[in-house]
């Protein structure tokens, strides 16, 4: 599956939420992450960042897509990050 990430957790807490997103998708811009995930990753991924956050104070949103050829992403302006798994 495709997974898009979108986070707004404390500034305590970011880089901790930066870490763990990094090694399972690739960031594209600021609090963005994304890319493709077996299941099993997506539910690691979603333990770890549970750890992390509070989650009365903070906030990550999760996409899926059933596939990394149903997305079509428009850019305008200064790239920020490049997705290396985007197809």
């Amino acid at each position: 599956m495709y997974v898009i990430m979108v986070y707004d957790v404390n500034v305590q807490r970011v880089s901790k939420v930066l870490h763990i997103g990094r090694r399972y998708l690739t960031w594209v811009q600021n609090s963005v992450m994304e890319g493709s995930l077996t299941n099993a990753q997506f539910k690691r991924l979603k333990s770890e960042i549970r750890q992390v956050i509070e989650e009365d104070e903070d906030s990550v949103l999760f996409y899926t897509i059933r596939s990394p050829k149903d997305v079509r992403r428009e850019e305008i302006g200064i790239a920020k990050g490049t997705p290396s798994n985007f197809v």
